[in-house]
């Protein structure tokens, strides 16, 4: 019989184990059992053709409408095109060179095709599929496999379809044992879960849509009671970690600066900011995060923060992800601030303090000043990028850390912070980000944080209206983008127009935009997915274009990553300072830069671009007096999930609407990760949308068992279950974000 850890070249065959190591990381049994169906397809439910995402490889039932051999005129040999359909919409499907196929795909026919989902001539397409026939039964396994009329759908890759991953799973489980459950008997009765064994078997072969809710219903429960039980031993294990005191003190720059601010504070920076202060009063470390709406006010939040450390006798720290934030807010702190940011000098306030830059592209003269005045402690702000955490940066009585935008941190910058207090201790931290985050993911990945929100806009913010512009479909509507933007600059405005690379300064060889062909010529035969799009656009292109084409006698200017930092700064002052008309640029403007000046924000091939990305970069515009306007530019098929995804964002202003659906849309092992790991997702069955009743009901299971047994020493299962769910790299992961 198999076990649970038996390799899979040992039970399906050296090349089958290969295969699947090679493919999907699968090498022992468990890994395979663990890789469950990524949906059901019944037999006679055509999968929706609209739900496809360009990029992706995926298996879909579907039936042949039409399908057509010819020879093809500019080359020897044959294409064969197949057009399929759900019914609503249609996809082709195309083989070059490949001869039977006609034979084997009638109309009418239904099968499973699987390949990567590409775009040509602005349709979907799959080229090369494989593909396999309902009404198929040469290998004998069909009616088997089939038998109850749900077709277990899995992950797969070009080299491993999901019906050969089916066939994987059958004959392991025909050799399969079962396992030991991990989780004790009395937790499985109170939370009313069927055994892991049985869940596994229903999970690959289901008799009914009952057994599946059954199996994933325990199955959920091992991810979040794995998820918390880490997060458990976090917060225990914080109780005892000390944290530098900084009480809220009277008469200090804390209470000289609300004095002078020239407005008042909303009812939500009260709220946090109270919050805060209690928080950085104990002696035990904050670990806050804060999350609020593009332009809510979080930067004023974190000031007053960084204030009261400085009136204990602290210093504050501020990271940011870009050097071009981190100047922002250092000129933006010093502006709020004004005297009370310029210590030593002549006639300014006893209490003032000192702000200072610390980045890694500074100057020799400047770098040494920067890190003599935070060993020192004459600087009770320092802000900087990843450079404030190196080994050489010391810091005189580090009290409070903010975290700017924390996704864009790897999570060994952040947690390199943690260790910078006087003595070995902590330092309080609050995370804030611009990207709101549901419920459930802040109780699931930031499971030892208290999670605050500001939803409320300061006065005086305008509207922002966002329009998705389909330019293949309407040329003519990206040349009225042009119009716009001149429009705004006459009236005395500025614009952004955002591009997703930089182009020559990055080292690569852009790729030249496919040829038209001439006459009836043939397309090339492209590889396995390959479609027609062009490279995405960049910066060092698009801007010479419009400056010498569209928005010709305007004032253009460029800013990207690669720039050096003082020619960074020099664009960012002249954008601010409005002797730039239009700004061409990466994300480097997504977070925390500020030209009230700016209504306009073009974002070119946004399909390329998250939710929250395009939510962010939207929130650069409408920041003065005058309305927002925002400017999806795509050549994105319509009636496609991708731009469905950008409609949403034109149709809602809400952030944390939006990252709802930007949870809903992507991978949510992402968030713990994976994506940055390369590894596998932790959560394959758990959705932190829908599920927020198992993790709350696995949080209070795991705060009893950590409370009892901090270490997990009577619990050997729980703690097994824990390494087997929780991959190594994400659990560092988890252990330091």
């Amino acid at each position: 019989m198999a076990t649970w850890d038996d390799k899979l070249d040992r039970l399906l065959g050296a090349k089958t184990g290969k295969a699947l190591e090679a493919a999907l990381e699968l090498t022992t049994v468990g890994d395979l059992l663990r890789h469950y169906p990524r949906r059901y397809a019944e037999r006679g439910e055509l999968t929706r053709i609209a739900d496809l995402v360009i990029g992706e490889h995926v298996t879909i039932m579907a039936e042949v409408r039409s399908c057509v051999t010819r020879q093809m005129a500019s080359r020897p040999g044959t294409i064969t095109e197949a057009v399929l359909t759900d019914g609503r919409a249609q996809l082709t499907i195309t083989f070059f060179k490949q001869k039977g196929h006609q034979k084997k795909l009638l109309p009418g026919t239904r099968a499973l095709f699987a390949g990567k989902v590409s775009q040509y001539k602005n349709k979907l397409q799959l080229t090369h599929p494989e593909y396999k026939l309902l009404g198929d039964d040469e290998d004998g396994t069909e009616v088997q496999e089939f038998a109850s009329g749900l077709i277990p759908v899995y992950p797969a890759a070009k080299e491993v379809q999901s019906w050969s991953i089916a066939q994987c799973v059958r004959q392991v489980l025909d050799q399969w044992d079962g396992i030991a459950d991990p989780v004790p008997e009395e937790m499985r009765a109170e939370a009313g879960l069927s055994g892991l064994s049985d869940a596994l078997r229903r999970i690959h072969q289901p008799n009914s849509w009952a057994e599946v809710t059954v199996a994933r219903q325990r199955l959920k429960w091992d991810e979040a009671l794995a998820l918390q039980l880490v997060f458990a031993q976090r917060r225990h294990s914080a109780v005892s970690r000390p944290a530098p005191r900084c009480p809220l003190t009277d008469g200090g720059v804390a209470a000289a600066f609300d004095e002078v601010l020239p407005f008042t504070l909303t009812d939500g920076q009260r709220e946090v900011g109270e919050l805060i202060s209690a928080d950085m009063a104990t002696d035990h470390p904050m670990n806050l995060l804060l999350q609020g709406e593009v332009g809510s006010g979080k930067t004023l939040v974190a000031l007053r923060a960084m204030l009261q450390a400085v009136d204990a006798g602290r210093q504050a720290a501020m990271l940011a992800p870009t050097e071009v934030l981190a100047a922002q807010h250092a000129r933006s702190l010093r502006e709020m601030l004004g005297d009370l940011a310029r210590a030593g000098e002549l006639g300014v306030p006893d209490v003032a303090t000192r702000v200072t830059l610390l980045t890694g592209a500074m100057g020799a003269k400047e770098r040494k000043q920067a890190l003599l005045d935070a060993a020192s402690g004459a600087a009770g702000i320092v802000i900087g990028t990843h450079a404030l955490i190196q080994d050489r940066v010391s810091f005189a009585d580090l009290g409070l850390v903010v975290v700017d935008e924390q996704h864009r941190f790897g999570v060994e910058q952040r947690d390199a912070l943690r260790t910078r207090a006087a003595g070995g201790g902590s330092p309080h931290i609050l995370v804030m980000t611009a990207t709101p985050i549901p419920r459930t993911v802040a109780m699931t990945v930031y499971g030892d944080l208290k999670v605050a929100a500001l939803r409320e806009l300061p006065k005086g913010r305008s509207p922002i209206s966002t329009s998705v512009v389909p330019a293949a479909e309407k040329p003519k509507w990206l040349d009225r983008v042009w119009q716009r933007i001149r429009e705004e600059v006459a009236k005395g405005h500025q614009a952004y127009v955002v591009c997703p690379r930089i182009g020559e300064t990055e080292g690569e060889e852009d790729e030249a935009p496919p040829k038209k062909s001439k006459g009836t010529k043939e397309p090339k035969a492209p590889k396995d997915g390959e479609s027609d799009r062009r490279p995405p656009l960049a910066v060092m292109d698009v801007a010479p274009r419009l400056a010498s084409g569209p928005l010709r006698g305007l004032k253009v200017g460029v800013l990207h990553g690669k720039l050096p930092a003082d020619e960074k700064d020099a664009v960012m002052r002249a954008f601010g300072a409005g002797e730039l008309d239009v700004l061409v640029a990466t994300t480097v403007v997504e977070v925390g830069v500020n030209v009230p000046n700016a209504t306009v924000m073009v974002i070119m091939d946004a399909d390329r671009f998250g939710v929250s990305q395009l939510h962010q970069l939207r929130g650069r515009v409408g920041r003065g007096s005058a309305p927002g306007l925002c400017l999806l530019v795509s050549e994105i098929p319509a009636n496609t999930t991708t731009r469905q995804r950008l409609e949403a964002v034109a149709a809602t202003a809400d952030g944390f609407e939006l990252a709802r659906l930007d949870l809903e849309l992507r991978r949510e092992g992402d968030i713990l990760g994976s994506a940055q790991s390369g590894k596998r997702s932790t959560l394959k069955m758990l959705s932190l949308l829908e599920d927020e009743d198992v993790i709350e009901a696995a949080r209070v299971a795991a705060d009893d068992v950590v409370a009892a047994d901090p270490e997990l020493l009577s619990h050997p299962g729980l703690a097994g279950m824990v390494s087997d769910l929780i991959h190594e790299e994400h659990a560092e992961f988890l252990e330091k974000s």
